[in-house]
């Protein structure tokens, strides 16, 4: 039941959610209420003794309510709707959608992915803030438990063929067998690789004693690689057998960081961190029951235990419904003593260090304004770079940094139409075409582009004509690292050790990188289907070789039989070969 009111005097003295809203019928605040009439009546008492809601009744116009059974289900209910709306004055976890996920996939034969959108499907791992830690875990499951990769199961695929696939799909292996290996991955993902490695041991002495050699060592083979990757990635701290989380906070200005370290069979398994918005007149209390009401409603593993820094109210009523998602019971805990306590200062002091790194990076935007006279914050840092071979496979790229720190989402490949080799015509055509579409990308705070006064001069008559020179553009040499300024007759010199030079030289070197990368890609596509395929003698790596020093199959051609035998892995005979293909 949902009804708008003015005032609070009609409201039931039942368990349920309300919602304020201002004048233009924004929602701008959500609260859950065991009795609701009892907890609404206290923002409209004579005196407000909290700065939070003198400034929230301020603004407040109209509220409705919803009843629930029980606050706990209020308690639910809030987390959605927060999580929907987003409301002005609720603590809010930010920037949720920018970790990725790794998900077991709900198909009959299931896959392992990595994901930044989670649904109501399949089982979900995460977050995890090192993407490129998790892209190298679930290719090295992927090879180790031989799990399909294929989208559609359409018969055999290239996987099966060089042994990293059971195939599924060509019935090499049931569905129940199958389950067991799915099983070993989420254990490896809940941290209980003792557990894995007990079960693989118990197989290969199985496989051993029904005399299946082979079966047997690719199980020695996987438990080689599980205790490897285990010594390499995770630190011993804890003799304890529990499943567990320490959460500290360290507040600072209108946003609270958060770290998150999970602890799997007495291992620190990796470590989170967050931001919370809107938390500049909230307690620690409230901001860490925000926290755990937003993250573990997400589809996150619930642990056995939870370790703060700090108690909070209401923490039965968290446990009760943590309990529930769990499916057991679920502590909230605040150590006095022992390896807990520790654990615990150690997530605080983790928090304090990325706050002094965010002020750091702050900072670093103040001294770019500064040497740049820029009228407003770089918050929004665009960088562009080409990438091409003698004009083959030419490719342009743009990155973005937001407040500093890299916005992978708004990241962009552009393959390029100029012919070349012309890297100012080409970079003409990348920023033309990138701020063409204003509507879908917004402008960016400052352009960074890889060179001197002639790029710069170059960019500025794309602005120009644009009629975008109202966006500050820098060009930024790589030699002595000066920076190049429209309309300026000397460079500007930022001292080496200045955290402003640092950022812009990320943003130079991360679009370099990035272009880089993908022409790689072309390049390798390239490579992976050409006539040098039909030459005997000619595998992979002669055919990077020779297109690496040669760069065009033309120039191949042209090329004598001593000039080919001269590449590196490359003889005279089959030098011969290419050249007899070729004549």
């Amino acid at each position: 039941m949902s009804v708008k009111l003015k005032s609070p005097d009609n409201l039931p003295n039942k368990p349920g959610v309300y919602i304020m809203r201002d004048e233009n019928d924004t929602i701008i605040y959500i609260g859950k209420a065991k009795n609701l009439i009892n907890r609404v009546k206290s923002y409209f008492r004579e005196k407000l003794d909290r700065p939070k809601t003198q400034i929230l009744m301020s603004h407040f116009d109209s509220l409705e309510y919803i009843v629930t059974n029980s606050e706990k289900e209020a308690l639910i209910l809030e987390a959605t709707l927060i999580k929907k709306h987003r409301p002005r004055y609720n603590v809010q976890l930010k920037d949720d959608k920018r970790y990725p996920y790794v998900k077991i996939t709900s198909e009959k034969f299931p896959r392992l992915l990595i994901t930044r959108n989670i649904r109501k499907d399949g089982i979900y791992y995460g977050p995890f803030t090192d993407v490129g830690s998790v892209k190298q875990t679930v290719k090295f499951l992927k090879s180790l438990f031989k799990i399909r990769t294929c989208r559609n199961m359409d018969g055999p695929c290239l996987n099966s063929q060089i042994d990293l696939c059971y195939a599924p799909c060509d019935g090499n292996i049931s569905e129940e067998e199958y389950s067991e290996i799915i099983n070993k991955i989420d254990l490896f993902f809940q941290g209980k690789y003792s557990v894995i490695v007990k079960n693989l041991k118990k197989e290969m002495n199985e496989a051993a004693t029904n005399e299946e050699y082979e079966k047997a060592a690719v199980i020695r083979d996987q438990i080689s690689s599980i205790e490897e990757i285990m010594e390499k990635q995770f630190v011993d701290l804890v003799d304890d057998d529990l499943d567990q989380d320490v959460i500290a906070i360290a507040p600072d200005k209108n946003e609270v960081i958060v770290i998150i370290m999970p602890i799997r069979n007495g291992k620190i398994v990796g470590r989170d961190d967050f931001l919370m918005s809107g938390s500049q007149y909230d307690s620690s209390s409230e901001i860490l029951f925000a926290f755990i009401q937003q993250y573990y409603g997400y589809n996150r593993h619930v642990p056995k235990q939870i370790l703060l820094d700090e108690d909070i109210d209401d923490k039965e009523l968290l446990e009760d419904w943590l309990s529930d998602l769990r499916g057991n019971k679920v502590h909230i805990k605040v150590p006095q003593k022992g390896v807990k306590l520790r654990l615990v200062k150690m997530a605080r002091k983790n928090a304090e260090i990325i706050k002094l790194q965010k002020k750091k990076m702050e900072n670093a935007l103040i001294e770019l304004k500064k040497y740049l006279k820029l009228e407003k914050l770089p918050n929004v840092i665009e960088g562009y770079d080409i990438s091409n071979i003698s004009g083959e496979f030419a490719v342009g790229s743009k990155v973005s940094f937001k407040d500093g720190k890299p916005n992978k989402k708004m990241y962009k490949h552009f393959k390029m139409e100029t012919p070349g080799p012309n890297d100012f015509a080409m970079m003409e055509e990348l920023l033309t075409r990138r701020l063409k579409i204003l509507d879908s990308d917004p402008e960016p705070d400052l352009i960074v582009i890889d060179g001197g006064k002639g790029q710069l001069g170059m960019a500025c008559g794309v602005l120009d004509k644009l009629n975008l020179n109202h966006i500050p553009i820098i060009g930024l040499a790589k030699e002595f690292e000066e920076i190049y300024l429209p309309n300026a007759k000397r460079p500007i010199i930022i001292p080496k050790n200045n955290n402003a030079l640092h950022l812009l030289q990320q943003v130079r070197d991360e679009s370099h990188r990035f272009a880089i990368t993908y022409h790689r890609k072309l390049r390798s596509k390239n490579i992976s289907a050409s006539s040098l395929d039909d030459i005997p003698g000619i595998g992979e790596k002669r055919k990077i070789s020779l297109l690496k020093e040669f760069e065009t199959i033309d120039n191949i051609k042209k090329a004598s039989i001593e000039d080919l035998s001269k590449i590196k892995g490359m003889n005279k005979k089959t030098a011969e070969n290419v050249y007899n293909y070729y004549h």
